[in-house]
């Protein structure tokens, strides 16, 4: 680069826009505005769209088509194996590749830009990997426009200028980036095959863990070591016990802020029992486990309404407070905390504490349940409506098991009953307290999460490695491109043509076809050299 920060080319090679390196039997347009009226499943013409456009690749996704006579009606431009296609709105923007060719004739739409060099222009598959560069995608980032959905006119792209070499060396630079890229994406696509099998070991590991197939049962080993055995049963008798002391208190609390102390015992005929659970319809447990409900173990609570009418009287102040979105299926996240206001009494109704169970409320199907273990990350921290939170009455009963239950196995419950709208799932307070756990004894418990920890941190570290590496082969990706274009990554050859001859043969051509540069402007709609159609904005 210069002073001014402007590309320099090296030797042999010019800078261009891509208007200047079309022919006249090329073309450099949008794609046309075919609306959602003019389309016909049933059409002999595919258009293709944003979705099928991929970072140099074709991906072939979209299934949207229309008749030959509404193209016809609205004069659709056909597209032709070779055409370079540029999607004018993200993700990312600016991205091309080449169209391959379809079955069936095939237009585009308007927010895909169309290039064809024409039959003494550039190579198309150089200037695909010459767009997908990272110089020219920051010069279109600079460009962009738009708040919700960023794009970029045609007339803006056709503003910038491009690095072009010598049409030998082109041929030379799409190969080699094209092999480099192969053997990338084989890379790439080991790792992927890496991470998919993480997953499914975790899954595996979760499975094993709540069914009781990971470690040695407790009642095995106690009869091996000669000691007393504590099977679940006595584990559930001592949180039963809590439960009820529990209510109680709150009970004895609630009437003496009310200044209404009980007379007798009566009150205490209301305390209902939880519901049992005796899982004969889920499978068989290990020795000494047992089936019980998630509400015999754990207070339900639900939490803070965003937008709720106060009255005026009524004092608030901001807190921060867990939305769906920050709670997971196995962890928390945490980058966007938001606040609410809310009133002492709220908080401290609703305040989190070290070891509450979440529990998303909603959502899609799949995600019915989805939550993990509160371990106090933000101080004085509430939680809305939609996310629902458990607190065990034992701390012998690990939050994590739980946990681990209602994300792998337990979610077979929350997708059965979960209530579904048109557009979302959900599950209520009630459903949730009726949710099956299988509950080991105590020490069981113990080693079941030691040993999964041990085994998901040994995933954890696996997966941030192949994260590490997808990263550093997205980097590689683009400095191969940099290199490619700053003339670094094939030999250059003294002796090939420069591109200046090139591209004053293409002038040429627009000379003979008696379209000098001021006329080229008007001819756009058929060559598409300056302008784009005004329906194209």
């Amino acid at each position: 680069m210069n002073e001014r920060g402007d590309q320099i080319p090296p030797s042999g090679w010019a800078m261009a826009k891509i208007g200047e390196l079309v022919c006249p039997d090329g073309l450099f347009l949008d794609g046309d505005w075919v609306e959602s009226k003019d389309q016909d499943p049933e059409g002999d013409v595919r258009l293709i769209q944003l979705a099928d456009i991929g970072d140099g690749v074709y991906l072939n996704r979209s299934s949207r088509f229309l008749t030959s006579k509404k193209a016809t009606e609205l004069r659709c431009k056909f597209l032709k194996p070779g055409d370079v296609l540029i999607a004018r709105m993200p993700d990312p923007l600016g991205r091309a590749c080449i169209f391959p060719g379809d079955p069936k004739k095939s237009v585009t739409a308007v927010d895909v830009c169309i290039v064809r060099l024409g039959s003494i222009g550039p190579n198309n598959r150089w200037l695909v990997w010459a767009v997908n560069s990272p110089e020219f995608r920051s010069s279109i980032a600079a460009l962009e426009s738009g708040t919700t959905r960023k794009r970029i006119s045609r007339s803006n792209l056709a503003t910038l200028e491009l690095p072009v070499p010598p049409l030998p060396e082109q041929h030379r630079i799409f190969p080699e980036i094209e092999k480099q890229f192969t053997r990338l994406d084989a890379a790439v696509a080991a790792l992927k095959r890496i991470q998919a099998n993480l997953k499914r070991y975790r899954a595996s590991v979760l499975k094993a863990a709540c069914e009781g197939r990971l470690v040695p049962a407790e009642a095995e080993l106690a009869r091996a070591e000669g000691r007393e055995y504590k099977p679940a049963d006595r584990l559930l008798a001592r949180i039963l016990k809590e439960r009820r002391a529990k209510w109680e208190a709150d009970q004895l609390a609630k009437m003496q802020a009310a200044d209404k102390p009980p007379k007798d015992d009566k009150w205490r005929s209301k305390y209902q029992e939880p519901a049992a659970s005796d899982g004969s319809n889920l499978g068989q447990l290990p020795e000494g486990w047992m089936w019980t409900s998630l509400s015999a173990i754990a207070e339900l609570k639900g939490g803070i309404t965003k937008g709720q009418k106060r009255r005026p009287e009524e004092k608030t102040r901001s807190v921060p407070y867990l939305r769906v979105a920050n709670v997971q299926r196995g962890f928390l996240d945490l980058r966007e905390a938001k606040e609410i206001e809310a009133t002492e009494d709220e908080i401290g109704d609703l305040r989190l504490r070290s070891g509450d169970i979440l529990f998303n409320e909603g959502g899609d199907r799949d995600k019915l349940g989805r939550g993990w273990v509160w371990r106090g990350e933000i101080p004085e921290c509430i939680h809305q409506n939609h996310v629902f939170r458990a607190r065990l009455y034992l701390a012998e009963v690990r939050s994590k098991f739980i946990s681990w239950y209602g994300n792998s196995i337990g979610q077979d419950y929350f997708v059965g009953e979960g209530k579904q709208t048109t557009n979302l799932a959900s599950i209520n307070l009630t459903k949730l307290a009726a949710l099956p756990i299988p509950l080991p004894p105590s020490d069981e418990q113990r080693r079941i999460v030691a040993e999964v920890e041990r085994r998901l941190s040994t995933v954890d570290e696996i997966e941030a490695l192949v994260a590490a590496n997808l990263k550093r082969a997205q980097r590689l990706r683009q400095a191969i491109l940099k290199r490619a274009f700053e003339g670094e990554l094939v030999p250059q050859d003294p002796n090939d043509e420069p591109a200046d001859a090139l591209l004053e043969r293409i002038r040429a051509e627009w000379g003979k076809s008696g379209v000098g540069d001021a006329n080229r402007k008007l001819k756009s709609r058929r060559v598409g050299v300056a302008t784009e159609p005004s329906i194209n904005g």
